[in-house]
């Protein structure tokens, strides 16, 4: 077996893009989306007709220019992730307007639109997961949100502090970056790079798997955000790893053994010690934690920027129709 086929008999692949075409290909059990990946599919000659089915949605249904123009953000990702569905067998993941990331009732409200524009659509909630920045107000809003039985992944996490938060308010699922955390530490450190064991990111998705199978959380991680191949391999054995199609094309062509790296036997065996969590030791934790506080308000800024373009490419192609 190649390296993805070996990946595959220990973690749950899943493909980290908004391209429908690359996802048919390396057939992963599940998908991810976010503002990036929609605005780069978006943009694509093939998916058209999911980018002006939405803007007439939204032109149908919003009582005025504000409600038309979030609808059609929210429809865009509901198009995209419906017909990502039909090609992968278990879920997608769909993300909350980064822009909402402090705030717990908004975040509510347009989860439960999403995932009633999925309803309208024809798909069960339980193939949804929404994805929501790892704040504290964020974490609040996925507990309110799982209490519901509106399953949640908690994005944009780069601390072991937002991972238990996560883990205590009940998320279905975290997804830690480990490329991002790299890049930080890269930078920080002045270094090229780091051997696959001694990655920041590895090390830090490595000390959460630990932490949740040690002390029982029902909680899965996700690694996501990966810059190498052997980043992925370092993971092997983890809960799920999303996982770019390139680098999917570059494991599918790697022949070898691929050694398990985390268990839930080895975990538990671990000795690291539990944390007693609330809102202060959250916030100090995050303060304390400059890669984790820098990198989280970069991500929401990030996807924040994409949306906004996403929003300019949709009005442009409205003003095109009406001229």
């Amino acid at each position: 077996m190649n390296k993805l086929e070996q990946l595959r008999s220990m973690t749950t692949v899943v493909a980290d893009t908004g391209d429908i075409e690359s996802i048919q290909q390396y057939q992963p059990s599940d998908a991810t989306t976010n503002p990036s990946l929609l605005f780069k599919a978006a943009q694509m000659p093939q998916y058209q007709s999911l980018v002006q089915s939405a803007i007439e949605y939204g032109q149908a249904k919003g009582n005025n220019e504000e409600e038309q123009r979030l609808l059609t953000l929210d429809k865009i990702a509901v198009n995209f992730g419906k017909e990502i569905l039909g090609t992968v067998p278990g879920r997608v993941s769909t993300e909350v307007d980064a822009r909402l990331s402090f705030d717990t009732a908004a975040t509510v409200a347009r989860a439960e639109q999403l995932i009633a524009l999925y309803r309208e659509a024809g798909v069960d909630s339980s193939r949804i997961l929404i994805k929501i920045a790892a704040t504290w107000e964020g974490i609040r809003a996925a507990e309110q949100l799982e209490k519901k039985g509106l399953h949640c992944n908690l994005t944009l996490m780069f601390s072991l502090a937002q991972a238990i938060g996560a883990a205590e308010a009940g998320a279905t699922l975290i997804s830690p970056f480990v490329g991002r955390i790299m890049d930080w530490y890269k930078k920080a450190e002045g270094v090229d790079g780091y051997a696959a064991a001694d990655d920041p990111g590895v090390k830090s998705v490595s000390t959460i798997y630990q932490y949740f199978k040690k002390f029982g959380y029902a909680t899965v991680v996700m690694g996501a955000s990966f810059r190498n191949s052997s980043e992925i391999t370092e993971l092997a054995g983890c809960d799920l790893l999303t996982i770019a199609p390139a680098l999917m094309e570059e494991l599918q062509n790697s022949e070898g053994e691929l050694p398990r790296k985390l268990s839930p036997e080895t975990a538990s065996e671990s000795t690291i010690e539990r944390i007693e969590l609330n809102e202060n030791r959250f916030r100090w934790m995050m303060n304390e934690d400059a890669m984790a506080t820098e990198k989280l308000a970069e991500g929401i800024r990030g996807f924040t920027a994409d949306t906004l373009k996403l929003e300019q490419l949709v009005q442009n192609i409205a003003r095109q129709q009406a001229a």
